[in-house]
């Protein structure tokens, strides 16, 4: 069996946030940052199926959304969930990876559709992503073909809710466990897969680097990653002729 094809075990996830302050206020602080961050939740949905279809109307004046402190989003810097609404290609699945890697933490994903669970109804095509959290960890599935608008504010009140309470840390898990869905995504698109974001160094800056960070995998990227370089943007404007 090739390195690639080779998974590791994901570790097991933190259900409650570990507090690692020593100053008596600050637990009271980070509470009080879940409360206001709970209520106050821009979200950017990425339409990869049908499941998109019912998200104007859940933000619309009968459903109304944003009475809940929640909004849409047109930019990954400034969003906190993507919403994956429905069947994912494993084109359009490079895009959504990239798009969540661009996110800034901690950040939320909300599977929307039964695709996202298995597939649904495109389970046997080759060119189905089957389950969503293989390649990126998911706070939440709203289930059904395709949930109605109900379904989806239930979905975003239990996120509320679990963010409220600090268990809506599965943006800790990926990188907890980067090796494990860094293998998925390389058995997918494969070994030379990379992506601008050097997730490793993040893992360390939030104190995050566990014994399923690096692996089998991370050695793979290491082995074909290429340096960035920063590109130089020019505005090249056509000379006018005379008349």
């Amino acid at each position: 069996m090739s390195s690639i094809d080779n998974i590791p075990v994901k570790q097991g996830r933190t259900k409650v946030r570990q507090r690692k302050r020593t100053n008596p206020l600050a637990g009271v602080f980070d509470e009080f940052m879940d409360f206001c961050q709970a209520r106050s939740l821009f979200m950017l949905h990425y339409c990869t199926g049908c499941g998109a279809i019912e998200l104007p109307p859940a933000m619309t004046s009968r459903f109304d959304m944003e009475r809940l402190g929640i909004q849409p989003m047109v930019t990954p810097r400034q969003a906190d969930i993507l919403l994956v609404t429905g069947y994912v290609a494993v084109k359009t699945l490079k895009r959504v990876i990239l798009t969540y890697e661009q996110m800034p933490s901690p950040k939320y994903v909300i599977g929307i559709c039964s695709c996202t669970v298995n597939g649904g109804m495109y389970w046997q095509s080759y060119a189905t992503a089957k389950k969503l959290n293989d390649y990126l960890p998911v706070d939440m599935y709203i289930a059904g073909c395709m949930p109605r608008p109900e379904a989806v504010i239930a979905g975003l009140r239990d996120l509320r809710r679990n963010i409220e309470r600090g268990e809506a840390n599965s943006w800790e898990d990926y990188f907890r466990n980067y090796d494990y869905y860094l293998g998925h995504q390389q058995r997918l698109f494969g070994e030379n897969w990379q992506t601008p974001t050097n997730n490793i160094s993040e893992a360390e800056h939030y104190g995050l680097l566990g014994e399923g960070t690096r692996g089998e995998h991370t050695a793979l990227l290491d082995k074909h990653q290429e340096p960035l370089e920063a590109q130089e943007m020019k505005l090249e404007i056509p000379e006018l002729k005379r008349r």
